[in-house]
């Protein structure tokens, strides 16, 4: 018979192994999603993942952790902090000339940096083991980072990592929401965290109120359909009509519901170098990324999570915005200029923002809803 390992002192080494590796915080829980199942069950049965189908796919693999990879018994839930500093948030937000990017992407593509880390926890953990005990060096601690049909948002809520925000984020009450998750799923019986943290919105509803296109039809619900993040990133088709004045400038994501967050008064910024800001898209003109050719996005968009979108995506998301932006004969030049090569859906929104730029008295004076 093998050895068998303390699992009180792997346990306490896996924590201590993902600070090292950077992260902030080190979670463990079991892997019953039981009632998060009927949730999501009953979020898309109302349609609010809009054309995100993969959501509802895989069966209940999503839900059910040793469906997704038989044997798991435990997930190990991490959190790493991504927010850059002194990128003026507000300051970009009111400037109608500037382009707003979720600040998540403004940086390197957090997918690999965070799987090489969890793969690098995953085989610690497999080194620990003691030499002939079942399981070891078969790849039964496997990776995950936003990759596969994780519910990561509640397995990370079970972890103690935080709790699910009205705005269905995680929040830590020490550290905000600014935060990516990943997570490791283990065949190992580990003690379980049992900390969760207690959920502590209160009264508070600044997410659903600063939310620009009311995506939220009740707290703890989100209706992507209506989300600026899915229309401009999962939303590979037109833009609906009632939500382009509304984006106003943001390009690529939103994080107005962060932002306004009291919570995030805790937040720290990222110590990352990769999640630093690069080719100036913390503070860039809507005009500047307009006329970028299809080879400089590419050269920009290197090793970042903007590039998945592709080009004609991009232009459409800045012909919102330009659209929006105050009267201008560069612009329309611009526009004009783009046009011919441009996919009739795109064309379509360089027609709108023509008609914005020509008859600016009638588009609604853009605004920040609230101060944050």
């Amino acid at each position: 018979m093998p050895d068998q390992p303390d699992l009180n002192q792997l346990t306490a080494d896996i924590k201590r192994w993902g600070r090292e590796l950077g992260f902030q915080q080190v979670g463990i829980t079991d892997i019953d999603l039981s009632v998060q199942e009927q949730k999501l069950q009953a979020w898309l049965e109302k349609g609010y993942h809009g054309s995100m189908e993969w959501l509802a796919a895989h069966d209940n693999k999503r839900s059910r952790p040793a469906d997704l990879l038989p044997g798991t018994l435990r997930v190990i839930s991490v959190r790493l902090d991504y927010l850059p500093a002194d990128t003026e948030q507000i300051r970009i937000l009111k400037d109608s000339n500037k382009a707003y990017i979720s600040r998540y992407t403004l940086g390197r593509d957090y997918h690999k940096l965070i799987r090489k880390r969890l793969a690098q926890l995953a085989k610690n953990i497999d080194d620990a083991l003691p030499d002939g005990y079942p399981g070891k060096g078969i790849l039964q601690n496997r990776a995950f980072v936003d990759s596969a049909p994780v519910m990561e948002r509640p397995l990370a809520e079970k972890a103690g990592l935080g709790w699910a925000g009205k705005h269905t984020l995680i929040i830590n009450s020490k550290a905000g929401s600014w935060f990516f998750l990943g997570e490791i799923f283990t065949f190992l019986p580990l003690p379980v965290d049992v900390s969760e943290e207690v959920n502590r919105c209160g009264d508070c509803t600044a997410c659903l109120k600063v939310c620009p296109t009311d995506a939220f039809p009740e707290p703890y619900q989100l209706d992507a359909r209506r989300c600026i993040s899915y229309l401009t990133i999962e939303n590979k088709d037109a833009i609906p009509l009632e939500f382009r004045e509304p984006i106003g400038n943001r390009i690529f994501g939103c994080d107005d519901c962060q932002a306004i967050c009291p919570w995030n008064k805790y937040a720290q910024f990222t110590g990352e170098g990769a999640f630093q800001p690069r080719h100036g898209l913390a503070n860039s003109d809507l005009l500047t990324l307009f006329q970028w050719t299809e080879a400089e996005f590419l050269a920009h968009t290197e090793g970042s999570a903007i590039r998945r979108i592709g080009y004609q995506q991009w232009l459409r998301n800045l012909a919102v915005g330009l659209g929006n932006a105050p009267s201008s004969d560069d612009i329309i030049a611009a526009l004009h200029k783009k046009r011919p090569d441009c996919l009739p859906m795109v064309q379509e929104h360089i027609d709108w923002a023509l008609a914005q730029q020509a008859n600016p008295q009638h588009r609604r004076k853009r605004k920040i809803r609230r101060e944050v």
